[in-house]
């Protein structure tokens, strides 16, 4: 999968779910303002084009959330279906469950202990996970770091220019992959390296698959399933300590 396809894809499936939102909730659909969720309250679902959408702590929401223009925020203990922004940031507090999480410019956050039953995906933003998230599909992006702190992975993860940090234990089951980037600013992007780090008792079942030159850290008390492409097992920094 390249770097096209992550954008169109995620492009794709935020617009599409989106319109469906306008068409089949127009009682909590808005054009040009903000929309809450309150806390403890129940949803079948909200959506806005021009507008926030926050989700209080502890609601249950049975559908989806979107926007087209701005941030999603769902508190501690709240539990929706998937979450989309085309432009805009998705920032969910601890404990939360969610489906798919998706923008297109914008970053992605979660905090600690979070359950998310499908990929989490954005195309020119970062990726931050916290401590006990489970991810039971993917982990994508074009641009921008992808940070996991304790955090297990049922899938790949992928991106083309970010740097990755597998920090304090994190398992990603699936493959590590660095794409190359390709098109006219692929002579700019090959001047920096990527930084990957594969902290200490970080484990990745799948390979490193890198078709591009990186940074590589491993740490001695790490585990990867080897690495392929570019570089080899040999051209890897091993290191001691939290960091190298």
């Amino acid at each position: 999968m390249n770097y096209r396809m992550i954008r169109n894809r995620v492009l794709e499936r935020s617009v599409v779910a989106l319109l469906g939102l306008l068409l089949a909730l127009p009682a909590a659909a808005s054009i040009n303002k903000s929309i809450k969720i309150g806390a403890g309250e129940s949803s079948s679902g909200a959506s806005s084009v021009n507008g926030s959408v926050t989700v209080g702590a502890g609601a249950v929401v049975t559908g989806d959330v979107g926007t087209v223009n701005g941030t999603i925020r769902i508190a501690d203990n709240a539990q929706v279906e998937d979450a989309s922004t085309v432009n805009g940031a998705l920032r969910l507090g601890s404990s939360v469950s969610a489906g798919s999480l998706e923008t297109v410019n914008g970053s992605i956050r979660a905090a600690d202990n979070c359950q998310l039953d499908g990929s989490v995906e954005a195309v020119n933003g970062s990726i931050t996970l916290g401590n006990g998230t489970r991810v039971s599909g993917g982990v994508a992006n074009v641009n921008g770091s992808i940070e996991l702190s304790g955090v297990e992975v049922g899938g790949n993860l992928e991106t083309v220019n970010g740097d990755v940090e597998l920090l304090e234990g994190s398992t990603l089951r699936g493959d590590l992959v660095i794409e190359k980037p390709s098109g006219w600013g692929w002579n700019n992007s090959k001047k920096r390296k990527p930084r990957v780090i594969i902290g200490p008792g970080s484990v990745v079942v799948g390979t490193i698959e890198l078709e591009r030159e990186v940074e590589l850290y491993i740490s001695e008390t790490a585990q990867v399933g080897g690495v392929s492409g570019a570089m080899s097992m040999g051209d890897a920094v091993r290191f001691s300590g939290q960091r190298p």
